[in-house]
């Protein structure tokens, strides 16, 4: 595993693709890798992140998936993407020109997945365009096309105080409520 300093641009080598496709029923959107995910080249790799005991936890996936085994994710209609893709490390620490909500909106309309939960309010305050403190948890009153929009506790170890279950429920009940969308 080649270290990685604490963040700055992406080497190539350690570019963690998208998991996306049409007809996803949810896709899961981070801010950007952490070093830890950068340099194991898997999303949510840090040991403290709660994310896939979560996905499990709440009945997303009827089991826990390690993060080397991200693709799998597919499997269950889930995808994973991040708004910043060319930078890893700590939302502090990510340039400006780092975020990228225009793309991530053309890669959501490409893909029209059910359900878009960003797992970060930072995420979230970027992509809609609101600050953090505008921004409650949960189903949000805004779409992107027929894209349903939520914004997730993080599951981050750094943010372990503000951690709450509750909201990942709360997808889980309305992903498995909808029915997928049709493959384009």
């Amino acid at each position: 595993m080649t270290a990685l300093e604490r963040s700055g641009v992406l080497p190539e080598s350690h570019l963690v693709p998208d998991l996306l496709r049409p007809g996803l029923k949810l896709v899961f959107c981070g801010t950007a890798l952490g070093r830890v995910s950068a340099e194991r080249r898997a999303y949510y790799a840090h040991p403290g992140n709660f994310f896939w005991r979560t996905l499990h936890s709440v009945g997303l996936t009827p089991v826990r998936i390690a993060p080397a085994d991200y693709p799998r994710l597919l499997d269950f209609g889930i995808g994973l993407t991040d708004l910043c893709k060319a930078h890893y490390g700590n939302d502090v620490d990510l340039p400006p020109e780092a975020w990228d909500a225009e793309a991530l909106r053309a890669r959501i309309a490409v893909n029209a997945p059910r359900h878009l939960a960003f797992t970060s309010k930072t995420a979230a305050s970027v992509f809609l365009g609101r600050p953090t403190g505008q921004i409650a948890l949960g189903l949000q009153p805004e779409t992107a096309g027929a894209t349903a929009l939520w914004v997730l506790p993080s599951p981050s170890g750094q943010a372990r105080r503000f951690w709450d279950e509750t909201v990942w429920r709360d997808l889980a009940r309305a992903v498995s409520a909808s029915p997928a969308p049709s493959a384009v």
